[in-house]
């Protein structure tokens, strides 16, 4: 019996790794941090009440941001795990297997749980600001993508110390990826924990989608819509698309490895092939959803800190529109080395180039913005100039690997590494730190410290070049991608020892970040205004943070830039009429879709280890949460006009 308790434990936990011992201790002293705090503040009722049952979308979108941050810092650690191994030749901190787990959850953590979620963070905080509007389309909905989300990154980290990480890299293709040649639980967690992050995700995506088409203030019509916003809304249409293909193609993987099915194999009348065109279909589109939310961003810094309206406001959103239909036709370039036909292969690198022309408009249209401006060099500005050389590099280089010809020689090399990194380091992650920036007074109510954001954008943007710029021509050189170790007398080694000096620069970088915002907590600078930046939408026309109900009366808009309108008006004395203050109708808390991403996490767990014992009753509890819901009809509560007047006159905005 012990025998038997112990082999499981064994086969159960993973060991052998004095990191992951140091990973099961961290983890077991955090979490008892955690309960002993929470018990010794009496904060559960608060945690419970605030934060885990809420619908509010700014307290959302917060979460998001805090998840994300986490799963950053381990995201993080896994690449200077990573470079450190590389640092030399010949090392050992790593074995072979650990590396490919390692590659694996790098690449799928800052991707889906890194990436996506801080966008979907920013969106839940400035779009329905943005539109004047008091809540998104379906706040229930909302929540529970949130969860959703959660609950998948969670079950997804899981591996590190329970039966083990995935290890057939963020792309996962079959036939590696299938139960013959991958046994045991690693790629089960993979599929599964993507799989219900995935469904909160597609959920978004339909959400945001209703959410500007139906809640805009009066007067927005399209062509008046923040920049921001118009990147929300195009970037929800390719979600739409662009999931459900993923949704299927984890669908099938996980039927292939559970039941014995064979979609991907080619036993039985399965395509290898079918899982790269399902996973790319979903995939380079994917490279779109967490760049153009963030071509939104820049559009509103730079149009802010230039103290111009952005030029070509039309051609940006055409352009936008270009690029999100192009990124559906351009998927194969991600296999060309496949041995496809010579047509095949040159449709999808023309498709690819394409891609660049609407690309380089708009920074044509950031640059043109910056003309005669007034430019103000403040953090988030200096994370969107930075952002258009080196992400203009990467947008080169991506054109030098759509040449077929030309990528049978650059594939799986380093020189694939530094473009895709440079593309989405800085595209994405400035522009999230860029929006973090801006933001911050927003969603929290004080600013972040400008010298110290300044050193953090300094040390980090340095060090990424540092860091990427070597690797383009390292992979000239013949190193190619997904390398455990190389030997020495190839010349690689003082150009890797180079590479991982610039990645923990770049982890200095994000440390220097984490203390700004602990420092800025304690002793920031408050907002008193709600318009710290003398900003141009409607988002700084409320207090920071915003109330529950983000507006007292919903504005109407008349121009591009209603709230520096409102200024104007303000300044040449046209004053607007006042209304009276009205009952505001709000959406009540719930448990539900906390409850019922818990449950949907308990299922997954079972199928993970393939207990069907545990995963039937999961899944069944999930059934009877969306019955429970069913049946609420009070789902909303109305805020009086005597606590509006409370709330307003505590901000300092009625008299």
């Amino acid at each position: 019996m012990i025998e038997s308790i112990k082999e499981f434990l064994g086969w159960f936990f993973v060991t052998g790794d004095p990191m992951i011992y140091g990973a099961d201790v961290s983890i077991a002293l955090a979490s008892i941090a955690i309960v002993v705090v929470l018990t010794y503040f009496k904060k559960w009722k608060w945690l419970w009440n605030e934060w885990l049952t809420t619908v509010d979308h700014k307290k959302i979108g917060i979460m998001y941001i805090i998840a994300a941050l986490l799963m950053l810092f381990r995201g993080g650690v896994d690449a200077l795990m990573m470079r450190t191994q590389l640092a030399l030749p010949g090392m050992n901190f790593l074995s072979a297997d650990h590396y490919n787990q390692v590659f694996t959850t790098h690449g799928t953590i800052m991707i889906i749980f890194v990436a996506m979620p801080f966008i979907f963070g920013l969106m839940n905080i400035a779009v329905p600001l943005q539109i004047g509007a008091r809540d998104v389309a379906y706040p229930f909905l909302n929540a529970l993508s949130f969860w959703l989300f959660f609950f998948g990154a969670m079950l997804f980290n899981l591996s590190f110390v329970i039966g083990g990480s995935p290890d057939a890299g963020w792309s996962s293709y079959a036939p590696y990826a299938g139960s013959e040649l991958n046994p045991g639980v690693g790629q089960n967690y993979y599929l599964i924990g993507v799989q219900i992050s995935g469904i909160g995700s597609l959920a978004t995506g339909i959400n945001f989608l209703v959410t500007i088409l139906k809640m805009r203030a009066p007067g927005m019509t399209l062509f008046k819509m923040p920049m921001f916003t118009w990147s929300i809304l195009i970037t929800s249409v390719i979600i739409m698309f662009a999931f459900p293909a993923f949704t299927v193609a984890l669908a099938l993987m996980t039927i292939d490895r559970l039941f014995g099915a064979h979609f991907f194999t080619i036993a039985s009348g399965g395509s290898p092939m079918l899982w790269a065109n399902l996973f790319w279909f979903w995939g380079h589109p994917e490279v779109y959803i967490v760049l153009l939310p963030v071509f939104g961003i820049f559009s509103e810094v730079i149009a802010t800190f230039a103290h111009k309206t952005l030029f070509g406001y039309a051609v940006m959103v055409w352009s936008m529109v270009a690029i999100s239909i192009l990124s559906f036709l351009t998927w194969l370039h991600h296999f060309f080395t496949m041995g496809n036909t010579a047509p095949v292969n040159a449709f999808f690198s023309i498709s690819t180039m394409l891609i660049a022309i609407p690309t380089g408009v708009k920074i044509f249209n950031w640059l043109f913005t910056l003309n005669k401006g007034r430019i103000q060099f403040t953090t988030p500005m200096l994370w969107a100039l930075a952002f258009i050389p080196n992400f203009t590099i990467g947008g080169v280089t991506g054109v030098m690997l759509a040449m077929a010809p030309a990528d049978y020689q650059y594939h799986n090399s380093y020189f694939l590494v530094a473009h895709f990194h440079s593309t989405l380091i800085a595209g994405t992650v400035f522009g999230i730190f860029c929006a973090l920036h801006y933001w911050w007074p927003k969603i929290f109510g004080y600013l972040l410290d400008e010298k110290k954001g300044k050193w953090s954008f300094w040390v980090f943007m340095i060090s990424f070049n540092i860091c990427f710029m070597p690797m383009y021509f390292l992979g000239l050189m013949g190193m190619t991608r997904r390398m455990y170790t190389y030997p020495w007398g190839l010349g690689w080694a003082p150009i890797n020892f180079i590479i991982t000096i610039g990645a923990f620069g770049m982890g200095l970088g994000f440390i220097l970040m984490a203390w700004n915002i602990v420092s800025s907590a304690i002793k920031g600078k408050r907002d008193t205004t709600g318009d710290p930046w003398d900003g141009r939408t409607l988002e700084w026309s409320t207090s920071s943070p915003a109330p529950e109900y983000n507006f007292v009366h919903i504005p109407t808009v008349s121009t591009r830039d209603p709230f520096e309108a409102m200024k104007e008006d303000k300044r040449a004395g046209r004053a607007p009429k006042q209304r009276p203050i009205r009952p505001i109708h709000m959406p009540n808390n719930t448990g539900i879709p906390f409850i019922m991403s818990a449950f949907m996490f308990v299922a997954g767990f079972g199928l993970v280890f393939e207990w069907y014992w545990m995963a039937i009753p999961g899944t069944i509890a999930v059934i009877i949460c969306m019955i429970v819901r069913s049946f609420v009809y009070n789902d909303h509560h109305i805020i009086p006009v005597d606590e509006i007047e409370r709330t307003e006159r505590a901000a300092g905005r009625l008299s």
